[in-house]
């Protein structure tokens, strides 16, 4: 039974189809908008002997209907009504246009906006089928659009039982007792049928075509043949291509979404043929998320048999940083792990190469403030998550994978533009987050910011003492804390991370910040926008002072404790 999607426009109209048999759906052309559109939607379902229709219907990026929504549903009630005996259903969309040239982009360098419109109507298509088969497997049905009488014959099918009768008679004629499944070569068969129907090709050059998609994306041989191995044997891979890539299955992603990664990293050479032996295959359900170490010699059923397995506990490791935490806190947690600490020193003077690191070296490669000390150009940057390694990574790719989650924060969250509208660089920025981070609470740190931000302007110091302990650590990290006179050597200590002596930000990050820190300097409170003072009381509340009186007078009554806690 063949089924017919559409992509309403204006202007054009793409057409997709599929059969029920194979659960597939593919472009077929476009039709103008020129007041014979409804006829040659009629043509269509003929030609298919179709009486389904499958209509994209807009949505919003919050989900809402949008006026487009009403133009495609007002054209559903036309085509209802010229049309008698059809059956439409409506299938959510969103930016379906946006994927489908990508697609196109992937395929080919020139086409026609016809064409992004077939692609389009494909994806609705395919998405509405998934719902069925959905529905199928949970004994549902789904009920199509009330659009009039037309809709409502009682000849109508529901497409989600299509698919089990069309599983049903395939089986039954072979045999009554013990009913046969198709074949998988069979399915595959099918599938070269709708490539030749989309390519233009030859039978031979549509199985030609599938099978060199399901092909590794590159040929090369390596030293070790997996993640262990590489890890815990001495020498390494001479060829570059051999070392293994870390590539993420979060729980409830879509096929789509992991054949589309997956492509971007280039681990398959097409993300259509992946999604599509998958579906041939019946293993989509079976892919287990995890993180696995994959290479590009590696052809599409390899992977998926990885994927099937899942990711074996015993080989990996999960390591969990907290956001204000600072290196030295970071590499104690590595060294029980397994670590050297001469492994751990040598990854940290490593020069990374990453976005989010703009600021931190010159064009020589050194570091742009002479000031801070080389062991800790990389505090700050290394992001607080929970992350999964396999047992013998590198220190160097775990600081790598951290570094990369910054950027992917910073990134998602247009960090960077927010930053530069207050005034600093991505450094200052993530400079002035991770004090923060060490000063307050997460419900405090855009007031705190704000703070902050408004003594800098005035070329007050920042007065913070959370700096003043990093400046203490680092000239002298085996610092007697019981010292009676500790505080007041801490206060004292000269050195430019402190400032309580010294103006403008710290020459690097003091610990890593976490994204609320992050977000108070881009985003502070405007309702402290006259405080220059602040000081957290024994009772756990901020207070805010305008002036240093104000400010003397609140630690008198509110801060007696914790204001003479050791530093």
């Amino acid at each position: 039974m063949k089924i017919i999607g559409l992509d309403v426009g204006t202007v054009r109209i793409g057409v997709a189809r599929a059969d029920t048999a194979t659960k597939i759906a593919i472009p077929d052309g476009f039709i103008n908008v020129n007041g014979q559109e409804i006829s040659e939607i009629q043509r269509k379902l003929r030609l298919y002997n179709s009486n389904i229709l499958v209509m994209g219907m807009p949505r919003s990026n919050n989900g809402n209907q949008t006026a487009q929504s009403e133009f495609v549903k007002q054209f559903a009630r036309q085509v209802a009504a010229t049309i008698p005996g059809l059956k439409i259903y409506f299938q959510d969309e969103s930016l379906t246009s946006v994927e489908a040239e990508r697609r196109l982009k992937a395929r080919k360098n020139n086409y026609q906006k016809g064409e992004i419109d077939a692609e389009s109507a494909s994806i609705i298509l395919q998405d509405f089928i998934e719902r069925m088969q959905v529905a199928l497997n949970n004994q549902q049905s789904l009920s199509p659009a009330s659009l009039g009488e037309a809709n409502n014959n009682s000849d109508n099918q529901n497409p989600a039982s299509n698919f089990a009768k069309e599983e049903e008679v395939a089986s039954s004629k072979s045999s009554k007792k013990q009913p046969k499944k198709k074949s998988f070569m069979k399915k595959i068969i099918i599938a070269l049928v709708i490539l030749l129907t989309v390519a233009g090709l030859g039978a031979f050059g549509a199985y030609t075509w599938y099978e060199k998609q399901l092909a590794a994306p590159k040929n090369f041989s390596c030293k070790f043949n997996s993640p262990a191995a590489a890890a815990t044997s001495e020498g390494s891979e001479e060829n570059p291509d051999c070392h293994y890539q870390k590539f993420e299955i979060k729980t409830n992603q879509t096929i789509g979404d992991i054949a589309e990664n997956l492509k971007k990293a280039g681990l398959i050479r097409s993300d259509f043929a992946f999604k599509t032996y998958l579906k041939l295959s019946s293993k989509s359900a079976k892919i287990k998320a995890g993180t696995y170490s994959l290479r590009a010699n590696l052809s599409a059923k390899e992977i998926v048999e990885q994927m099937e397995k899942g990711v074996a506990s015993s080989e990996v490791f999960n390591l969990t940083v907290l956001p204000g935490e600072t290196l030295k806190e970071i590499k104690q947690k590595l060294i029980k792990l397994g670590y050297l600490s001469e492994q751990i020193d040598t990854a940290l003077l490593k020069k990374y190469d990453s976005p989010v690191l703009k600021g931190l070296y010159d064009n020589e490669g050194k570091l742009t403030n002479p000031a801070q000390p080389v062991n800790v150009a990389l505090e700050g940057y290394l992001y607080g998550e929970t992350y999964q390694f396999y047992k013998g990574e590198t220190v160097e790719h775990i600081f790598e994978t951290m570094i990369n989650q910054l950027n992917s924060v910073v990134v998602a969250n247009h960090i960077e533009e927010k930053f530069q509208k207050r005034g600093f660089s991505l450094r200052e920025g993530l400079i002035l987050a991770s004090i923060i981070q060490k000063e307050a609470h997460s419900e405090d740190m855009s007031g705190v910011s704000m703070v902050f931000q408004n003594r800098l302007k005035v070329g007050m110091t920042l007065g913070s003492d959370v700096t003043a302990t990093y400046a203490a650590d680092l000239v002298n990290p085996n610092r007697d804390r019981n010292d009676p006179n500790n505080n007041l050597r801490v206060l004292e200590t000269d050195n430019l991370y402190n400032t309580r002596k010294h103006t403008g930000l710290t020459p690097g990050p003091i610990c890593s910040p976490g994204i609320t820190a992050i977000l108070a300097v881009a985003e502070p409170d405007e309702n402290k926008r006259s405080m220059r003072y602040f000081l957290t009381g024994d009772d756990g509340k901020m207070y805010y002072s305008v002036t240093d009186t104000e400010h003397t007078q609140k630690i008198r009554d509110y801060c007696q404790k914790l204001c003479s806690v050791g530093l």
